[in-house]
């Protein structure tokens, strides 16, 4: 499969039924191939997307002091600066340069951070007029839709969704405002807006820009281009979508190459089980080629490896 393809996920909204059996079916085959797809029947309200676009180009507009001023924290919330994050997990490049991208991070609210749970707390908030209000509501709409998406995505990986859905009663969810500068034409071929990647997670739901740049590994290993398409997200699965599913649904590679000469902005939402989940291929899916692993440890060596303000703080010695 060298297309990415378009599929409609209105049946995942509705009632069990033929629809939702035959869209279990489209899903286990799109992603056992590319596992990447353009996602319509939604039921996304499109003021919903125009207004987190809004907030984005709004917040990145603003004064670096200002967005610094909310610099990312221990607990992942707040402003993530060109040049603190490096894919260094790539499986697919050596990489050495950081991605040139900047970018406003979102996750659950919680009224106070909890030492127990990994990454709890309050999400850091810019002093702009309705911007917390849409990213809310964005998140909130997006939450609704990947529970759907979710149960669906445990049939099509040959398990039930009563043994995976628990995992998701406090999901853990990212919403992320990207801004990609373009780069030079004439820059290095490892300068990436994104270096190759796959995600860390479940479910990405990405919203995009005309200006394009993403890129899709095949399965043959030629990358194809994910342009913008109205009205639609682009799906794909995470690593630890393709440990639940035994390997059956593909955490795909991919990477963002901005040299259009625009600004490029993208809003992908992560939604994944909560961090105290262990996370095992799931009954039915298989004889286990993974071993156990809790979410919560497997992100903090995540965000460890990628994110400066992540990284373990050296001890301090005579």
């Amino acid at each position: 499969m060298n297309t990415i393809p378009l599929i409609d996920v209105s049946a995942a909204l509705g009632a069990d039924g033929p629809g939702k059996d035959r869209l279990v079916e489209l899903f286990r085959d799109t992603y056992s191939e590319i596992g990447f797809a353009y996602v319509t029947g939604h039921g996304i309200d499109p003021a919903l997307v125009k207004a987190v676009f809004a907030a984005s180009m709004g917040f990145h507009a603003l004064p670096d002091p200002q967005k610094s001023a909310i610099k990312v924290d221990k607990n992942h919330r707040g402003y993530i600066a060109i040049n603190t994050s490096t894919d260094v997990n790539s499986k697919l490049a050596e990489v050495k340069k950081p991605n040139q991208s900047a970018s406003f991070m979102m996750m659950r609210e919680d009224a106070v951070a909890d030492p127990q749970v990994y990454l709890s707390g309050p999400n850091q908030w810019p002093k702009m007029s309705g911007f917390r209000q849409a990213l809310e509501a964005y998140n909130d709409a997006m939450s609704r839709l990947a529970s759907h998406l979710m149960a669906i995505a445990a049939r099509a990986a040959g398990g039930d969704p009563a043994d995976v859905m628990p995992a998701f009663s406090q999901p853990t969810t990212w919403l992320r405002l990207l801004h990609y500068p373009p780069v030079p034409q004439d820059s290095p071929d490892d300068l990436y807006g994104s270096a190759p990647h796959t995600d860390f997670g479940c479910l990405t739901l990405l919203a995009q820009d005309p200006v394009g740049g993403l890129q899709v590994m095949a399965a043959n290993g030629d990358w194809l281009d994910a342009p913008y398409c109205e009205g639609t997200f682009v799906l794909n699965v995470g690593d630890i979508l393709y440990r639940l599913s035994n390997g059956r649904l593909r955490a795909t590679p991919h990477r963002v190459v901005n040299r259009s000469g625009r600004e490029r902005y993208s809003v992908p939402f992560f939604y994944d089980p909560h961090v105290s989940a262990v996370i095992s291929p799931l009954p039915g899916a298989g004889e286990p080629q993974f071993e156990p692993i809790q979410f919560g440890e497997f992100l903090r060596a995540e965000l460890e490896a990628g994110y400066d303000a992540h990284k373990p703080k050296p001890a301090s010695g005579a």
